[in-house]
């Protein structure tokens, strides 16, 4: 088979793959999510942010977040999902840079986060 023709085939192999499987939160969360989170020295720890008030713990959140929690918002499913899919957007001043444009991506997320007790 003409080398064009194998690297075709594996190019479209490869794309169909995400189609077909479900999203793992975990995994996500792993290559995504843990490399600045792993610790609070570059972001706030996220064990235990489902249901917890917006902006609230040891790390040195900005202050729009912090706001957000003075106002009385939490960590809904609604609103991890607006905030991974947009931060500057949910959050003008937040320091988080990484989105998640892929909805299923997100909700996968939003459900391995949900599990950290």
């Amino acid at each position: 088979m003409p080398r064009a023709a194998v690297l075709v085939a594996l190019a479209l192999s490869l794309g169909a793959v995400p189609a077909l499987a479900q999203p793992d939160g975990k995994q996500l969360y792993d290559l995504q999510c843990s490399f600045c989170h792993a610790d609070e020295s570059q972001a706030p720890s996220l064990t235990g942010v489902a249901g917890r008030k917006i902006g609230s713990g040891s790390f040195a959140f900005s202050d729009a977040m912090k706001a957000k929690g003075e106002a009385g918002a939490t960590w809904t499913d609604e609103e991890l999902d607006a905030f991974l899919k947009e931060p500057a957007a949910h959050t003008p001043g937040t320091t988080m840079m990484m989105s998640v444009t892929d909805d299923a991506n997100r909700a996968a997320i939003v459900a391995y986060l949900k599990t950290l007790k």
